[in-house]
C-alpha cells in the first residue's frame, strides 16, 4: 500500500537524533529519504550504545527505510554533489550547528535559489537567530533550558533527566509539524521555505501553564516527584509486592468511583473534595488513603479492582513488561526485522496509526554508503567520476 508520502523526496544532511529521527518519521510513510553521511565512519550513532556485529542496534530503528551515500561535505566537489540532489529534493533536513550549512555552500540563500520549493527543515539547539544561535546546543542542555530539568525529580534532590533524549525527539517531532504545514503551503503557493526549529523551544512548548502561572501568581514550579502538582489525586502508590500502582483519579465522577472502590465513602460524599481545587488543598490525606489501600494488595490486585470500577490506573513497565505485553502486540507495536546474518532483531512499530495510508518497514537501516553509487549516477555521475571521488577519499 503507498504511503501518504511517496513521491516525496527528502534529503538528510544531519546526525545523531534530532534530524534523523524527524527524517525516520517520513521515511516511515513513504518518502524517499537519502541520508548524507562522512566517509569516515559515518553517522556516529552507528556506534552508540550496545552493538551488534560493530553496528548499533539503535542504528536499525533510527534509519530505517533510508538510503546511505558517504560525501565529505567540506570538498566543494561533494557540495555541489548536495547542490544537485537539492536542485530534485521537496525537503532538506539538517541539524548542525548555525552557521555550517552557509559555510559550505549550502545555505537557504543558495539553495531555496536554485530550488524556489524546496522545504528546509533546521534544528538547533538555539534556532538560527538570537544571542545565543552560536553555542553548541544538545538535547540535554535545551531539557535543562526549556524548563523540564527543573520539575525532574524528587523535592531537595539534584533534578533528574528523562531517561531517554527527549529533548531531541520532541525537536524532531516539531520539526515533522513544521515540514507538513510547509508542505502544505506549497501546494497552494508552489514556494518553499525554512523551518527553524530550536530544541529549548520544543521542549518550553510542552510546558503547559509553566509561564502563565508564573506571570500571574509568580509561582515558579519546582519538582514533585510522581506526583503532578495541583491535579489531585495522581500519583504511584506502593503496593504489597514492593512494586507501585500509578493511579490517575483526578476526575470529579472517577475520584467518587475510586474512593469507593478503597472504602472511603465518607471521601467520596465529601464536599469539599467534590472537585479539584477542593481536593488540591488535601492532597496529603488522600495520598495517604489510597497509600494505605493499595499497600495491602499487590500491583496486579490493585489494577483489576480499579478497572473495574473505571479508574485509569497502570503498572511501570520495564521494556521486558513491554516485550510481553500483548495490547503492544495486537497494536503492531512490537515489530521485528531479519538482520544480514538471519537473526530477527525486535524493533518499535509505526506511529500514527493511518487507516488508509500506514506508515511501514520498507528496508533495513543502510550500511554506510550502501547507496553512493546508486544515488550518484541518478544524478549524472559516471562510473569513472565515482571512481575518482572514491579515490580522493571525497566518497565512500
Amino acid at each position: 500500500m503507498a504511503g501518504p508520502l511517496d513521491g516525496v523526496k527528502v534529503l538528510e544532511l544531519g546526525q545523531l537524533i534530532a534530524g534523523p529521527f524527524a527524517a525516520k518519521t517520513l521515511a516511515d510513510f513513504g518518502a524517499e529519504v537519502i541520508k548524507v553521511e562522512s566517509p569516515a565512519g559515518g553517522d556516529p550513532l552507528r556506534k552508540w550504545r550496545m552493538l551488534k556485529d560493530g553496528t548499533s542496534v539503535w542504528w536499525q530503528v533510527q534509519s530505517r527505510n533510508k538510503r546511505s551515500i558517504a560525501l565529505d561535505l567540506k570538498d566543494g566537489e561533494a557540495q555541489g554533489i548536495v547542490r544537485q540532489l537539492a536542485a530534485d529534493a521537496d525537503v532538506l533536513i539538517e541539524n548542525f550547528r548555525p552557521g555550517a550549512m552557509e559555510g559550505w555552500g549550502l545555505g537557504p540563500a543558495e539553495l531555496l535559489a536554485l530550488n524556489p520549493r524546496l522545504v528546509m527543515l533546521r534544528i538547533s539547539g538555539y534556532g538560527q537567530s538570537g544571542p545565543y544561535r552560536d553555542r553548541p546546543g544538545f538535547g540535554v542542555v535545551a531539557e535543562a533550558m526549556g524548563g523540564l530539568r527543573h520539575l525532574t525529580g524528587e523535592p531537595g534532590r539534584v533534578p533528574v533527566r528523562v531517561g531517554v533524549s527527549i529533548g531531541d525527539t520532541l525537536a524532531a517531532l516539531h520539526g515533522v509539524i513544521g515540514i507538513l504545514l510547509a508542505l502544505h503551503h506549497r501546494h497552494r503557493s508552489g514556494r518553499g521555505q525554512v523551518v527553524d526549529v530550536a530544541l529549548y523551544e520544543a521542549v518550553f512548548n510542552c510546558m503547559e501553564s509553566l509561564l502563565p502561572e508564573y506571570s500571574a501568581f509568580g509561582a515558579v514550579r519546582g519538582p514533585a516527584g510522581s506526583a503532578m502538582p495541583g491535579i489531585v489525586p495522581t500519583n504511584a502508590y506502593l503496593c504489597r509486592d514492593g512494586g507501585y500502582a500509578l493511579v490517575a483519579g483526578n476526575g470529579d465522577s472517577i475520584f467518587k468511583r475510586l474512593m469507593t472502590v478503597i472504602g472511603r465513602a465518607d471521601l467520596a460524599a465529601d464536599p469539599q473534595l467534590a472537585d479539584n481545587a477542593g481536593r488540591v488543598g488535601r492532597v496529603t490525606e488522600l495520598d495517604a488513603a489510597i497509600g494505605a489501600w493499595t499497600v495491602q494488595r499487590t500491583v496486579d490486585e490493585v489494577l483489576v479492582a480499579l478497572d473495574a470500577a473505571s479508574v485509569p490506573a497502570g503498572r511501570i513497565y520495564t521494556v521486558a513488561d513491554i516485550a510481553a505485553d500483548p495490547h503492544y502486540r495486537a497494536r503492531g507495536m512490537l515489530a521485528e526485522v531479519e538482520m544480514e546474518d538471519g537473526a530477527r532483531l525486535a524493533v518499535p512499530g509505526v506511529v500514527p496509526k493511518l487507516s488508509e495510508t500506514p506508515g511501514g518497514h520498507r528496508r533495513n537501516a543502510p550500511r554506510l554508503g550502501q547507496d553512493t553509487d546508486a544515488v550518484l549516477r541518478e544524478v549524472g555521475l559516471t562510473v569513472a567520476q565515482i571512481d575518482a571521488l572514491r579515490r580522493r577519499g571525497i566518497v565512500a
